[in-house]
């Protein structure tokens, strides 16, 4: 008796031993013609293994690539497809690049100081100052989340001053951005919505 842990390793585990076994009768058989018409009879029960995923798009194309591997390669038939190449099997995807983009405050975020930016480089007028000014309001609110305190408008003006390289300056009597109490009032509430939210699906 053969347990299956004694068994050679199965290329593709999902369709078992029994598909295996018949991929590999079919490799054996000396008439191309033959092993054709065995092919297709495989791919078909491979097929109904699997009926609920008909629908997904290149599903037969799929199960070929599939009996291509689990014959290694050497099933020697006319495939209906271009099969996936055996080197391009095993092949490492290309390492992501990390983003080494310093990140001058945190609490702000790389996005936020892309946007500043942006705005430096938009000429003077109406679009600009209103851009200037949702940034500013959002930076209060980035940093409250983070802080979680009051903090005065003159902190914002000057971090928006240093990260927009002098180049956008803001006066206390030019502008005046939400308050403190109010941002943190709209947080708090946010957050116990969520709360009970996730409380709701816990007890689901």
């Amino acid at each position: 008796m053969n347990y299956n842990t004694q068994e050679k390793k199965l290329a593709m585990p999902e369709y078992g031993r029994n598909i295996q076994n018949m991929v590999e009768y079919c490799v054996s058989i000396p008439e191309k013609e033959k092993r054709q018409q065995c092919a297709h009879s495989i791919i078909n029960v491979m097929g109904n293994m699997f009926p609920h995923l008909r629908d997904v798009n290149d599903f037969k194309h799929i199960l070929w690539d599939h009996l291509a591997i689990m014959a290694d390669f050497k099933l020697d038939i006319d495939y209906p497809y271009e099969i996936i190449k055996k080197e391009n099997l095993y092949k490492k995807p290309p390492r992501i690049p990390y983003n080494n983009s310093r990140i001058r405050y945190r609490h702000y975020g790389i996005a936020l100081e892309k946007m500043i930016k942006k705005a430096n480089e938009l000429d003077n007028g109406e679009e600009r100052d209103i851009l200037v000014k949702l940034l500013a309001n959002q930076m209060k609110k980035s940093y409250l989340t983070w802080n979680k305190e009051s903090v005065d408008d003159r902190k914002i003006f000057k971090d928006l001053d240093e990260l927009s390289q002098g180049k956008i300056v803001l006066h206390e009597d030019e502008i005046k951005l939400t308050e403190s109490r109010e941002i943190l009032a709209k947080n708090n509430n946010n957050n116990n919505n969520n709360n009970k939210k996730n409380h709701s699906r816990k007890n689901r």
